[in-house]
């Protein structure tokens, strides 16, 4: 769930090439799925549910603009979590962005339904999403877009080789480190 009592600061992170990518390990009862068509409701669900969109509808909405016109692509990016009863609860889509001429492989929209938080759920699809990107890109740097509202992600993010920069960007977003860092320390490991 987004943390909306602090101010929101735009975060750039990035994992350079050639980071280790750890074992994903999913709780019994638990497994990995991509995309089918129809799918879009889950992810919509899940998305509201931490707080992303303020309806499934203004989800759906984006999906449709940003994923259905690439369904192929989509169907090989973007990564479920379901339960044994095939309820889908946690999703990530490893997509690209575009800075200038270069194109990005960005990792978007991580989020685990808020009921099922605290389960591990969360470092396992980032890091599952993270050797699948690479499996579909090769080892290059990958880069995530995030915000000071995530800070309970970004620990995740650091331990699958992530780092926050300080200057650098991509597609277009805003890298608001200064003042985001405040806000960060003693919420995020390791910084003081």
């Amino acid at each position: 769930m987004l943390d909306k009592s602090i101010p929101y600061h735009s975060i750039i992170m990035k994992r350079s090439k050639g980071s280790r990518v750890p074992d994903a390990v999913l709780p019994k009862g638990y497994s990995f799925v991509l995309y089918s068509e129809g799918d879009e409701q889950y992810w919509a669900e899940i998305e509201t549910s931490v707080g992303e969109f303020d309806s499934t509808q203004k989800a759906l909405d984006y999906f449709k603009v940003h994923y259905s016109p690439y369904l192929e692509e989509t169907k090989r990016r973007l990564l479920f979590i379901k339960k044994e009863d095939n309820q889908k609860i946690a999703t990530l889509t490893n997509w690209w962005n575009y800075t200038n001429e270069r194109r990005d492989p960005a990792m978007h929209w991580v989020s685990v339904d808020t009921k099922y938080q605290g389960l591990g759920l969360g470092k396992a699809i980032v890091f599952e999403g993270l050797a699948r990107m690479l499996k579909i890109e090769g080892d290059r740097d990958i880069y995530l877009h995030t915000q000071t509202w995530s800070y309970k992600a970004i620990n995740i993010y650091l331990k699958a080789g992530f780092k926050l920069v300080e200057e650098e960007s991509f597609g277009g977003y805003n890298n608001d480190y200064k003042k985001a860092i405040e806000f960060l320390k003693g919420k995020v490991n390791g910084l003081t």
